[in-house]
């Protein structure tokens, strides 16, 4: 079964019959509104999803991209952040899950102007264990301990987390990996040469609400 399980089976989809749209692409599902929907249609809308689903990687590599040239005021433009954030936990030997989260901890900066971290730990969060997806959702709070104070704000808001089981994780990670990550000189790897690492972990969810195997 494909790594992206629904609650239908893509292996009992029916091969294509007929139905193209008129544009010669896939079938396409034919309710207007989900209350007339059937199993033939979800079927095809299943069928879609699945070869929707191994583009993951280029389309968040393609937002990374959103990030070149955008500075936001500081040395280093928010893709070059990113890549250094990255690099320097490759070097650090971590895991290809962290590391893949250090790429993506930012890429919330074009949307989420508001709540960037919120954006980030939600593509990460099928992909992880809870102890990264709360580093990578809290990241912005525990970033905060080295500059809040020049924005009238508690550098040590982080402190409401005091006690909980991830804080050192996030402690650490803003420390060593994502505040020094400003450096125009630092030589980081570029963003293809992670491509290989996205596809591993984009390759297989642990969770979704369309994983019939969860608790």
């Amino acid at each position: 079964m494909s790594t992206f399980e629904s609650g239908i089976d893509p292996t009992a989809i029916a091969p294509r019959q007929s139905g193209a749209d008129a544009s010669g692409g896939a079938l396409r599902a034919g309710f207007t509104a989900m209350t007339e929907g059937t199993q033939a249609d979800w079927n095809r809308i299943v069928e879609a999803q699945l070869e929707f689903y191994p583009g993951l990687t280029d389309r968040v590599m393609s937002h990374l991209g959103l990030l070149s040239g955008d500075y936001g005021g500081f040395t280093v433009d928010r893709l070059t952040h990113s890549l250094q954030t990255a690099t320097r936990a490759v070097r650090a030997n971590r895991s290809d899950s962290y590391v893949a989260c250090a790429l993506l901890h930012d890429i919330g900066d074009t949307l989420g102007s508001f709540n960037h971290p919120d954006i980030g730990a939600a593509i990460v969060w099928p992909f992880v264990d809870d102890d990264l997806h709360w580093m990578v959702q809290q990241h912005g709070i525990f970033q905060g301990y080295y500059f809040f104070e020049y924005l009238g704000l508690d550098p040590n808001m982080r402190d409401r987390f005091e006690g909980h089981p991830h804080y050192d994780l996030c402690a650490e990670f803003c420390a060593d990996f994502d505040q020094p990550a400003f450096d125009p000189d630092y030589p980081s790897l570029a963003l293809e040469e992670f491509r290989p690492l996205l596809e591993g972990f984009f390759a297989s969810p642990k969770r979704s609400i369309y994983k019939r195997d969860q608790s």
